[in-house]
């Protein structure tokens, strides 16, 4: 998989995280986190989602 075939968080928002592939996990979560200190309450949840959601597939 590419980075072209990521979809975007935005394509994200309504697709529960279990259905994200692993690289659109990690690749969120990357990203994500280097955001972290500006995200707001919205964003600080959904890390944390995708977060669970690595560690339940590791």
């Amino acid at each position: 998989m590419t980075s072209q075939d990521i979809r975007r968080i935005h394509e994200l928002n309504d697709v529960k995280t279990s259905g994200w592939t692993g690289e659109e996990l990690h690749y969120h979560q990357r990203v994500m986190s280097d955001l972290s200190p500006w995200l707001n309450a919205q964003g600080t949840a959904m890390l944390s989602q995708i977060i669970q959601e690595i560690q339940k597939r590791d």
